[in-house]
């Protein structure tokens, strides 16, 4: 894939992951910082890397899930795998503006 090619992909499967809500915050997990790279392989197979706010989330099987039924709706993506890590860390800094509005956080 060119390089033009691999961003249009990242952005459709950012785009994607838009429509991943974070249950208990009601922000999608793009604006929350959460997500840290998603890209398409050569099988189909979409790898995202992304963390969460805090270990031991309760939620942490249900956000997975989400990111693997909204990214099957992406055409070229046959599967999904989600990586979550803790390094980097996740910080309020990481979110949108957009993210911080709805949250009241300044």
């Amino acid at each position: 894939m060119s390089d033009q090619t691999d961003q249009e992909m990242r952005d459709k499967l950012f785009e994607a992951l838009e429509n991943v809500i974070d249950p208990e915050l009601g922000i999608d997990i793009v604006n929350l910082g959460l997500v840290y790279e998603a890209d398409l392989n050569d099988e189909g197979v979409a790898q995202v890397v992304m963390t969460l706010t805090a270990m031991g989330c309760p939620l942490a099987g249900t956000i997975v899930n989400d990111v693997k039924r909204c990214l099957s709706d992406v055409e070229e993506v046959n599967d999904a795998d989600v990586n979550i890590v803790w390094n980097p860390p996740w910080s309020k800094d990481n979110m949108s503006r957009y993210a911080k509005i709805a949250l009241g956080i300044t």
